[in-house]
């Protein structure tokens, strides 16, 4: 599963430091597939999609901080467990029940984003 962040988020921000993949951001803002991470050349979002590394992305959420589910691998290969659930003050970065993911879905992923 990838881990999403509920809308009880303070957004005291603890969470976004902590992820390895850049896959956290503050509610509003822009991503790239390519912030944080060694992509190079197109890559394939979940939904089909084809990116540049730099292609702006549309926030995911516009309230409070949100995880960008083609860069959340839950920290597999990094820690033991996800970080941002570790350091969350409130509890609400949790697994997300509409997307199950195994370990190896998430390591490939991990590596896709770290070439």
């Amino acid at each position: 599963m990838a881990i999403i962040i509920t809308d009880e988020c303070i957004n005291c921000g603890a969470c976004e430091p902590e992820c390895p993949n850049n896959a956290i951001y503050e509610g509003g803002i822009q991503w790239a597939i390519g912030d944080g991470t060694n992509v190079e050349g197109i890559f394939v979002l979940e939904n089909g999609n084809e990116v540049t590394p730099d292609a702006s992305q549309d926030p995911i959420e516009d309230d409070y901080y949100f995880i960008v589910p083609d860069k959340c691998t839950e920290c597999k290969g990094f820690h033991e467990e996800p970080q941002c659930a570790a350091v969350c003050p409130v509890d609400c970065c949790v697994q997300d029940p509409d997307r199950v993911e195994d370990e190896e879905i998430l390591l490939k992923r991990k590596e896709a984003l770290h070439i």
